[in-house]
């Protein structure tokens, strides 16, 4: 086998589904190979931004990797951005980019799509990846492929490959998978025994799952440990979509003064928080109505637990939660949570358009044809996301990078084959709505619900005196019917039943429902979060 067939089946076998991609002239010889061979279905997209997000959504919707191809240069450091995204919410995400080959860098000549030098983009590229390589040596190639594949799944972050255009078709032999190293048993023990006996002298423990959970395919497991500990789970901002479809006792998603009184309580009042795959960044923490002191928290995230005030390093959070549930007695607790309820019944008149009302629309339509996946891009659209019903969810929470949503539903539908649920708003549909006019070439047919007040409101509720956050109106609507799919706008509560009852049942063409909603008008959630943030930020 050659070099590139070589990758291509290590990628396979570690857990890759398909290759999202843009060609270019560096890339062109492996992306021939990557046709040809077959070995992994290629999705080309349009822009190099959504062929970052979508292989970041079928790495999050499939706890799996997620592999984007582009092209040296213009290709990849167009992606940089998206990478970006996925380091900071350590989705597993393989950069293939095609790259010089080793003659030309000794021609002496500057080359096309060169930056400062020939090594600018593995330079760049080393701050948002976890592990690199250049595959210049055959030879070498498959220890250095196992190498990087393991770092991407044993850590959940990115990493970058980059292959040089006349090394594609050498001789190379497989790649054999990394060894994985146990952990430490004793240090595993050890922190087991630590951690139950503060849950169990807790009077009122917790367990937060975050995204962890889900990149490391750990949903059940950590359902089964709730139960058997007994305890009420909440999610928090960035978690939201995690136990939607387990048996777990769920109260809701925790965000702080932005959030339903009951979990903020709950979680801020908690003597024993565990918080299981958590990232503690701002979107989840800053907005806490009462400040909690991390020091009294248990933490397992990025290999390690921390308790207290000192940390058990090397401990993979599967073998955590796997040691738990083996110390754990299998009978299980009894116990009663009252769950976070969410808006149903919309009231189809000739009201214009909440946030909310889209929430409750969406709602009815769950109950009457059961869950949809959801990928939400930034802004009220995502807001909006936590007020309807627990369903899995991919969303840029916590990097909060617009133009994710309409890729990413693309991703999570050539990843699951489930029909997905898009939210997103015109400012992000501007950047990569068009990315739709490649769904009749896949049969892709998502819904979108396109949250249009010509406005970049998130940021208008910040600076409401700044013009620049006015977009004016497009015609998104209109718009769909050349790029293969079906586009109705509404304005009215009715007009939005209508249009989202005849999108569930038109199958085979992608359905752009562009919604107007009158400026300054926001979802509950995000005017509770607006709010919140205003006050806890006002001098004292």
């Amino acid at each position: 086998m050659n070099l590139i067939e070589s990758l291509l089946l290590a990628l396979k076998a570690h857990g890759a589904r398909q290759i999202f991609g843009i060609p270019g002239d560096f890339a062109l010889p492996y992306f021939r190979i990557i046709e040809e061979s077959d070995i992994l279905p290629l999705y080309t997209l349009s822009h190099e931004p959504a062929v970052g997000f979508a292989a970041d959504a079928s790495a999050r919707i499939n706890c799996a990797l997620g592999v984007a191809a582009v092209t040296y240069g213009a290709g990849a450091l167009n992606m940089v951005n998206a990478v970006a995204a996925a380091f900071a919410e350590k989705s597993p995400l393989v950069v293939l980019s095609g790259g010089p080959g080793k003659g030309e860098a000794r021609s002496g000549l500057l080359l096309h799509h060169q930056a400062k030098t020939l090594d600018s983009q593995f330079q760049i590229f080393k701050e948002i990846t976890c592990d690199q390589v250049r595959l210049d040596d055959a030879e070498r190639a498959p220890a250095d492929i196992a190498r990087v594949l393991a770092s991407c799944l044993r850590r959940s972050e990115p990493v970058y490959i980059e292959i040089p255009r006349d090394m594609v078709a050498l001789p190379c032999a497989p790649v054999i998978a990394a060894a994985a190293t146990p952990p430490d048993q004793d240090a595993l023990n050890a922190c087991v025994d630590e951690i139950l006996e503060r849950l169990h002298a807790a009077n009122s423990p917790v367990l937060m799952a975050g995204v962890e959970v889900r990149r490391y395919a750990l949903e059940e497991q950590v359902a089964e440990l709730s139960r058997r500990l007994g305890i009420p789970v909440v999610t928090s901002f960035m978690g939201r979509g995690l136990l939607a479809h387990q048996d777990a006792p769920l109260v809701g998603t925790y965000m702080g003064v932005a959030g339903f009184p009951e979990v903020t309580q709950l979680v801020e009042s908690s003597d024993g928080l565990f918080l299981l795959g958590e990232i503690i960044c701002d979107t989840n923490f800053a907005v806490s109505e009462t400040k909690i002191d991390m020091r009294k928290t248990i933490q397992a995230l990025d290999g390690r637990v921390t308790v207290g005030y000192h940390t058990y390093a090397e401990l993979p959070l599967a073998a955590l939660v796997q040691r738990m549930l083996e110390r754990l007695e299998v009978r299980e607790r009894v116990f009663s949570v009252t769950a976070q309820s969410f808006p149903i019944g919309l009231l189809a008149d000739e009201a214009s358009i909440r946030p909310t009302d889209i929430a409750t629309a969406v709602n009815d339509l769950m109950l009457l044809h059961g869950k949809m996946p959801i990928a939400s891009d930034m802004g009220d659209c995502l807001f909006t996301a936590m007020e309807i019903e627990h369903t899995a969810l991919v969303a840029p929470g916590y990097y909060a990078t617009m133009g994710f949503g309409v890729p990413a539903g693309l991703g999570l539908q050539a990843a699951t084959g489930e029909r997905p649920l898009i939210l997103v708003g015109d400012g992000a549909f501007q950047m990569t709505g068009w990315e739709l006019g490649n769904c009749q070439r896949y049969g892709w047919d998502p819904i979108v619900l396109l949250f249009n007040n010509a406005s970049w409101e998130m940021l208008r509720t910040f600076q409401p005196e700044s013009s620049f956050n006015d977009l004016g109106h497009w015609g998104f609507a209109e718009m769909a019917a050349g790029m293969g799919g079906d586009g109705v706008r509404v304005n009215t509560r009715a007009e939005l039943k209508a249009a989202l009852d005849k999108a569930v049942a038109t199958r085979g063409r992608f359905q752009l429902i562009d919604i107007t909603i009158p400026r300054g008008v926001l979802s509950e959630t995000l005017a509770r979060f607006v709010a919140g943030v205003k006050r806890l930020s006002s001098p004292k």
